[in-house]
């Protein structure tokens, strides 16, 4: 049986300097981030984003075996992986490849050559859905422009001590750069934008840092979700719905959110128009909106600079911002012990979205806070309480700490052991990595609710199985799902069953 999609890790610089002669078919593309965005940086932290490369790059890395394949234009990434043991680095020269890239070998290094600005370019041409899945252990994926796919630019499925970095990800549907139940990675120095629902999207994972990524002109940039020890850290978010987001979505297998730092973000004019799917949860993000914290707890913010967000520079709040989210039980909605440490916020709250206009409506206001609670917490804290216009801090304190220093990391020193196939439920383990990035129980996201399709499909296992691996857009107000095939039929039917038998 095949294994389901393998592996994301490590940090190969051997693209610097390695030049391999020119069997290319065809001119490579050169691909250059636009003009507007940097000279922006200069005045909202962006240039110490754009030049973080020197800083230091956490310890987690890709064992290698020294065995080295080489693709060039014309030829194929995935004809690449088929042939690649265990331990390769796979090294992409500069050319468009037109295909979807299945990683399901672990410790795989793929790694994109970069020659004088010419990338290699994975071009989705608005019909693939997916240009890179993996769903193993030890995998880095670097140095790629993704573009123009209908799902995901990059997507993990149950894989541990994985690095996606230094990546440009333009306009790939729903989710940019998408870890999916994984443990112990990082997302660093990627540039992402126009990503109709989350730019970086951790889902359901631990251990994870999120730094020095430039993500603009997404719904949501950057989105910590039903997540634990995640970091997120010297990111320039700007231009989004909503910037920077940790909250728990009612449904899905694991149903908490908890240990999230934010520090030293430029979080700047999150303003841009919500443009996600209809009915999705990011579709109630208020345009305008700094940071979401929505039922993730023990979240600290510190010494980040939050302006120019029209509607509110940070929001806690319970699931009833969203009016779409079905009570689950063994989800706790509240945000608790909120800890806000030394942000600088300005120029927040000039013309909030309606939502937020409504809320202040009932406090006789009518321009948006610099932070507001909408459940009015009693064990939040915050440091400098002067220095905010704040509604729903009451009951906060002063924080009995000042930093967040001690936690240079959340990546463990250690790599973790696999996610072992021969112990483990398959069924469950493929629900849980694959089907909940898009279906939560009762909820909808991208897809529709497990509830739902449970009902249509009733005592039909292989008729889920048969429609995941080749499906067909059967409703107007939800995407396409994008195919399953790569994985085997045994693998989809176990799925299929795991999901039938759901309750929550």
């Amino acid at each position: 049986m095949r294994k389901l999609i393998l592996s994301f890790a490590a940090i190969a610089l051997l693209a610097a300097g390695y030049y391999l002669g020119s069997n290319r078919q065809a001119e490579p593309t050169v691909i250059r981030v636009p003009a507007q965005p940097k000279a922006e940086f200069a005045s909202s932290g962006g240039a110490e984003v754009t030049t973080a490369t020197s800083a230091p790059l956490r310890s987690l890395t890709t064992p290698t075996s020294g065995e080295v394949i080489l693709v060039r234009d014309g030829e194929s990434i995935q004809d690449a992986v088929a042939a690649a043991s265990p331990g390769a680095v796979i090294k992409v020269m500069p050319g468009t490849y037109k295909e979807t890239v299945y990683i399901d070998k672990d410790n795989i290094t793929l790694s994109g050559v970069i020659e004088q600005g010419k990338y290699p370019v994975l071009e989705g041409e608005g019909v693939r859905n997916d240009a890179i899945l993996y769903s193993g252990n030890g995998t880095t994926i670097e140095n790629f422009y993704i573009t123009h796919y209908k799902g995901n630019g990059v997507m993990g499925q149950a894989g541990n001590n994985f690095v996606i970095r230094n990546n440009v990800v333009v306009d790939t549907g729903v989710y940019g750069i998408f870890p999916q139940l994984g443990k112990n990675g990082i997302v660093s120095h990627n540039i992402l934008s126009g990503i109709e629902d989350a730019a970086i999207y951790i889902g359901m994972s631990d251990n994870v840092d999120v730094v020095f990524n430039q993500v603009f002109e997404s719904v949501a940039g950057i989105e910590i979700e039903n997540s634990r020890t995640a970091l997120v850290e010297a990111n320039y978010v700007y231009n989004n719905t909503g910037g920077i987001l940790a909250f728990v979505t009612p449904g899905l297998p694991i149903k908490t959110c908890g240990d999230v730092i934010i520090r030293n973000n430029f979080v700047i004019d999150n303003n841009h128009e919500n443009f996600a799917i209809p009915g999705s949860i990011v579709a109630n993000i208020p345009p305008g909106t700094g940071m979401l914290i929505m039922a993730c707890d023990d979240v600290v913010i510190e010494r980040n600079i939050i302006t120019g967000n029209d509607s509110v520079g940070i929001i806690f709040t319970d699931f009833s911002l969203a009016t779409n989210i079905p009570n689950d039980p063994e989800s706790e909605p509240n945000p608790n012990r909120p800890k806000l440490l030394d942000n600088i916020m300005r120029d927040n709250g000039n013309s909030p979205a309606p939502v937020v206009r409504a809320f202040l409506a009932a406090q006789l206001e009518t321009r948006g806070p610099d932070i507001v609670d909408t459940v009015g917490m009693d064990d939040g804290c915050i440091n400098h309480r002067e220095r905010y216009r704040t509604f729903g801090l009451d009951k906060y304190t002063e924080c009995d700490i000042d930093t967040t220093a001690n936690v240079p990391s959340y990546t463990l020193a250690e790599p973790v052991p696999p996610r072992g196939l021969e112990n483990v439920d398959i069924g469950k383990l493929t629900y849980y990595g694959v089907c909940a990035g898009c279906h939560a129980y009762g909820t909808r996201m991208i897809g529709p609710p497990t509830q739902v399709i449970q009902a249509l499909y009733m005592d039909d296992p292989a008729g889920i199985a048969a429609y995941a691996a080749k499906p067909v857009k059967k409703r107007d107000d939800y995407p396409e799902m994008p195919p399953q095939g790569h994985l085997d039929e045994e693998t989809l039917l176990a799925a299929a069953e795991f999901l039938l038998k759901l309750k929550n």
